[in-house]
């Protein structure tokens, strides 16, 4: 990020897309309902933002409601106009994240691996 503007800039984008998550009418987004905004990273300028897109149920349902909500940008773009006050909205490109999965493996992969030491563990108190 260039500047702190910019980075205040990406958190609000931010807040203000996923707080209208559940105003958008769109099934490819409202039928996924483990959507969830990543991060935001708005450009020094302020010109464009990239908005990374993530979902529980798999990075084909997150390129799913990257579609949907490349049909709803003007009205986000709206949104964001008008609740940051700005003259010129960046513009908003949407990009499929797999995060939320990866994460949720190594969540699983951290339980088993905490599992077998603590069976380790009890077999050594016999």
């Amino acid at each position: 990020m260039a500047s702190h503007k910019a980075g205040r800039m990406s958190e609000d984008i931010k807040r203000i897309i996923s707080g209208k998550i559940r105003d958008l009418k769109d099934p490819r987004i409202s039928k996924n309902g483990m959507i969830t905004i990543v991060r935001c990273d708005v450009a020094g300028d302020g010109s464009y933002c990239k908005v990374y897109v993530s979902s529980f149920e798999g990075y084909d349902k997150a390129k799913e409601a990257v579609k949907g909500f490349e049909s709803a940008s003007g009205y986000l773009k709206r949104e964001i106009s008008n609740v940051l006050g700005l003259r010129k909205c960046p513009e908003l490109k949407f990009i499929a994240d797999d995060s939320i999965e990866h994460s949720a493996q190594i969540s699983e992969k951290l339980k088993s691996i905490a599992a077998e030491l603590d069976d380790k563990q009890d077999g050594a108190d016999l």
